[in-house]
């Protein structure tokens, strides 16, 4: 891609642990029985995972363009600079 583009798109963001927890799950309803911590942070590879994808680690709502994150930034001007 050119750095136009780049610049254009907003960073994506996901919780690694949110990967964790539905491949262990899925991995579970196969038959199989996955365990956590015994061969490492399973984080670890979700994040590579995630980047491999195009993503960025992360929690699912902490993109500035979330809703989420904006009724934050809008409730702290309002005590700050009072605005509304």
């Amino acid at each position: 891609m050119n750095d136009s583009v780049d610049a254009d798109r907003s960073v994506e963001t996901f919780n690694p642990w949110t990967v964790v927890n539905l491949v262990f799950h899925h991995l579970a309803d196969q038959g199989l029985h996955p365990v956590l911590g015994e061969a490492g942070d399973p984080a670890v590879p979700a994040t590579a995972l995630l980047r491999a994808f195009g993503i960025e680690p992360g929690r699912n709502d902490e993109s500035v363009t979330s809703p989420i994150v904006q009724d934050e930034l809008a409730q702290l001007r309002a005590k700050m600079f009072g605005e509304q």
